[in-house]
């Protein structure tokens, strides 16, 4: 019984560990995104950190990746930038495996 016990702490343990490192990624590809958003958008330096920020926190507003794609999307419309939804999606998919890749090397 112990054997099984020992087997369901590891699964949990790995599951508790995979879910820390998926929210870790998708923060850092937000960032990401949106300091390449930023420069898009023609913002530099404190502006651009501050940009990306709020590209960060509308990660908040429901699960999944829509809130953040609506939150650039919108802001690209807003800015006259163009970009499809397909590019943009496409840079959403690459930067979080920068983002992944960033954190398993550091």
């Amino acid at each position: 019984m112990s054997s099984m016990n020992d087997r369901e702490n590891a699964f949990e343990n790995k599951f508790a560990h995979d879910e820390e490192l998926k929210f870790k990624a998708e923060a850092r590809r937000n960032k990401l995104l949106g300091l390449w958003a930023a420069e898009m958008l023609g913002k530099s330096g404190d502006d651009a950190e501050a940009y990306a920020k709020t590209v960060v926190l509308a990660d908040f507003e429901e699960a999944g990746d829509e809130d953040v794609f609506r939150k650039v999307r919108g802001d690209f419309d807003a800015g006259g930038v163009e970009q499809s939804d397909h590019q943009l999606r496409r840079k959403m998919d690459e930067l979080l495996a920068v983002a992944v890749d960033q954190i398993q090397n550091s």
